[in-house]
């Protein structure tokens, strides 16, 4: 299995570089092909959601989709897909960051009762208390 770095995953999604997109298409596409498998891990999700954020302006919506489309992907392998699932349904109608939502997403998945916070908007979602 290969593991995606962050820059791979952008420039696969973003296509603003189009010699760079080419390489992790075929990259990822040859992977595929051998059935070695790509796998796309939760702090790769956390980065590109911030970058795809706070570099590329993408609105929520457009994140989600991205993310949505990849999840959809019979090919593809996730650490911990099921907290990821929950996370962006948890996002999907959250002011609290993906990570925030990621973090409670997988602290259930590992068996904690809630998650301590000092973040307000972090605090109102399912399984968080305040700090």
């Amino acid at each position: 299995m290969l593991g995606l770095d962050t820059n791979v995953l952008v420039r696969f999604l973003v296509q603003d570089d189009q010699a760079q997109f080419e390489r992790a298409q075929k990259l990822i596409g040859r992977e595929l092909r051998t059935g070695s498998g790509v796998l796309i891990s939760l702090l790769v999700l956390l980065e590109t959601e911030w970058v795809l954020r706070s570099r590329y302006s993408l609105a929520k919506s457009e994140i989600l989709a991205a993310f949505s489309g990849l999840l959809a992907s019979a090919e593809l392998r996730f650490e911990d897909e099921h907290s990821i699932e929950k996370a962006l349904f948890a996002w999907k109608d959250s002011p609290a960051d993906f990570a925030d939502c990621l973090i409670g997403a997988r602290h259930r998945a590992l068996g904690c009762r809630a998650t301590a916070s000092f973040n307000v908007k972090a605090t109102k979602l399912p399984g968080f208390i305040a700090a």
